[in-house]
């Protein structure tokens, strides 16, 4: 394993879970296959980052491009959706793990809906990592609905368009209160963001792994973590600034 140092740990991972298709074709599979064995690598890093003390992880579990997929994946993945929040919901309190959701999630079906409140209605009370889940999500989504939430009170006279800055927009967002993720990690080796956390992902630091999630376990997150901590992060400042203000 990896030598993690505890004093420089990222608050906020978040991670694009890709390569369930591929690794299901790999075994001559259908593609609900590899989703469905991409279970044990949610479990594998929920528990990493729950055992590091990381406040938030935010998985992309699924786009609102992914409603065009093929209709029997689609409902597939509901139905492995709906039974894997049932079951993992007392486990996620047992380890004071809380559940939260960003994105459209009245577009999901009632059942998901249903088992999604539910499991975030246990664990509400959870102080330990803060597991969020992206569903019916796409970060153009959110920036468009924050901007219609934002013309309506300045149209409203709830707020003046001289207050609107950063801070004003980021709390329009689905993850207000959340903070921005430090470390962005992508399996499968693709090289982008797949239109996740735009915004939000300004100054994270990215992190590919060639690794297919269904085979993704804590040792790769681990990894990704070491990554993180030799980087240097400059916000846009120079090494020597930083090491003058140290």
């Amino acid at each position: 394993m990896p030598e993690i140092k505890k004093d420089n740990l990222p608050e906020h991972i978040a991670i694009i879970m890709d390569g369930n298709g591929r690794w299901a074709k790999q075994r001559g599979a259908s593609r609900i296959f590899g989703h469905h064995n991409a279970v044990k690598a949610v479990r594998d890093a929920v528990e990493g980052c729950a055992e590091l003390g990381i406040k938030y992880l935010t998985l992309y579990a699924f786009s609102t491009e992914n409603w065009s997929r093929p209709k029997d994946e689609v409902d597939g993945l509901m139905s492995l959706l709906v039974s894997t929040i049932k079951s993992e919901s007392t486990t996620l309190k047992k380890n004071n793990v809380r559940l939260l959701s960003i994105g459209n999630i009245l577009s999901l079906p009632v059942s998901c809906q249903k088992e999604l409140k539910e499991a975030m209605d246990i664990t509400a009370s959870c102080t330990g990592t803060n597991l969020v889940l992206a569903l019916s999500y796409s970060s153009r989504w959110e920036i468009v609905e924050a901007v219609k939430r934002i013309a309506d009170e300045v149209k409203e006279g709830k707020l003046e368009i001289d207050q609107i800055d950063q801070s004003i927009f980021s709390s329009y967002l689905t993850t207000s209160g959340i903070t921005d993720p430090e470390l962005i990690i992508r399996t499968s080796g693709e090289h982008r963001l797949s239109n996740f956390l735009l915004w939000q992902a300004a100054y994270s630091e990215l992190y590919i792994t060639p690794v297919l999630w269904p085979d993704f376990r804590k040792i790769h997150l681990n990894e990704a973590i070491a990554s993180y901590q030799t980087r240097e992060r400059r916000f846009g400042k120079t090494s020597e600034q930083l090491v003058s203000h140290s």
